[in-house]
């Protein structure tokens, strides 16, 4: 006979499995978003466009809860982050439809792919470096109730983490120069999968409705159809290889160009940048630190709005990277394509500190005043970022 000890209780046992399934659900939960987040990669890519359009037409539209409409953005932002690294690691794995591989990638995605598959420490870092880009402006705002004090500490803090972040992936590459993103950026989607090779070379010729509808349902168009695999390349029955779609008569030169090797093509990723030295090496380090110096200097500057002293300590950290810069034959298209990136970026600083206030403000009104009612709102909305707020017109 069983002692009341060595009796299961039945309620117990079926609240532990029921314990059990609720914790294995999340998970679950996780694959299936996954899953249909690879599937369906160019439709996400709309919706994420589409909300983060919507951020940037109301920034400040209702002032009291500016928090609130830049805390979507952030999230779009950081949803955004965690796509591209699901769809990155979808690539890697080739799980993604041969639409979406159709194209090669960019020098700066083979760059930065290279070593955040090359350095765990590299990719650690780099996603530390971009969270922060987008949330900067929302812990300001978060930190400017408490107060301006603690408002020039939150900002003088996260430029000293993205120098400190900057500085050590220019560690980690050897002294190579630093690119914008630091992540591989998402590949364009195309729209829809490749055309049918027959189907082209059929309205090229200019064969009419009735003769190309009955050679797509004939057996002969039929049999040949069956090889032909969702990227319109046709796979030979016997030997199993694959032959590359054809282009339209029409389209013989744009197919050959498309097809052209460059230097940087057949280059190794690393080698896309070159290694800094000297003076060259000196000019990435006063760019990476010329935010926070502008930063620093503005927290301790008395009247933040009209003093140029912080704006001239900004703007000569830049302009003197810019000098010592390597410009010698040896630098690489992305090393120029990444210094004229940061020259257009410089136009930021007439949007900063005592030039915004002295000069700048005065054109922004002026324009404003001449817009319709709509536009004028909504520059209006970015005029009150601008003026209240240091990250808003952060590079």
């Amino acid at each position: 006979m069983s002692r009341p000890s060595d009796r299961q209780d039945p309620t117990s046992a079926s609240g532990r499995s029921g314990v059990r399934r609720a914790f294995s659900l999340p998970p679950q939960w996780l694959h299936m978003y996954d899953e249909f987040i690879t599937k369906n990669s160019h439709q996400v890519s709309q919706i994420e466009s589409t909300l983060r359009s919507l951020t940037y037409i109301i920034p400040g539209r209702f002032r009291d809860a500016e928090i609130a409409s830049e805390s979507i953005h952030s999230g779009v932002q950081l949803l955004s982050l965690y796509h591209d690294t699901l769809l990155s690691r979808a690539a890697t794995l080739s799980k993604l439809p041969l639409s979406s591989l159709s194209r090669a990638p960019s020098p700066q995605s083979r760059y930065t792919k290279f070593w955040t598959l090359k350095s765990v420490f590299y990719r650690r870092v780099a996603y530390v470096l971009q969270i922060v880009n987008y949330v900067e402006l929302l812990c300001e705002m978060s930190a400017k109730r408490r107060g301006e004090r603690v408002r020039w500490n939150i900002v003088v803090l996260l430029e000293a983490i993205k120098a400190f972040c900057k500085l050590l992936l220019l560690r980690i590459t050897k002294s190579r120069p630093l690119v914008t993103p630091v992540l591989p950026e998402r590949e364009p989607i195309p729209d829809e999968a490749p055309e049918d090779p027959e189907e082209a070379e059929l309205r090229a010729l200019g064969e009419d409705d009735e003769d190309r509808k009955g050679f797509g349902n004939g057996s002969v168009g039929a049999s040949r159809r069956k090889g032909v695999g969702p990227n319109g390349e046709w796979t030979m029955p016997r030997t199993g290889m694959s032959l590359p779609t054809l282009p339209a008569p029409g389209d013989t030169s744009g197919y050959l160009l498309s097809r052209v090797l460059t230097a940087d093509d057949i280059k190794p990723a690393s080698n896309l940048l070159n290694r800094l030295q000297g003076r060259a090496q000196l000019a990435e380090v006063l760019h990476i630190l010329a935010p926070l110096v502008f930063a620093i200097a503005l927290a301790r500057s008395k009247d933040k709005r009209k003093s140029w002293t912080p704006w001239l300590l900004g703007v000569g950290t830049e302009l003197a990277a810019r000098q010592l810069r390597d410009r010698g034959l040896r630098t690489t298209p992305l090393e120029r394509e990444e210094w004229g990136r940061r020259g257009w970026a410089m136009g930021w600083w007439a949007m900063r500190g005592a030039f915004y206030q002295n000069v700048t403000k005065g054109l922004v009104g002026g324009v404003r005043s001449r817009m319709p009612g709509l536009l004028a709102g909504i520059i209006e909305d970015y005029e009150y970022l601008w003026e209240n707020y240091y990250f808003s017109t952060s590079a």
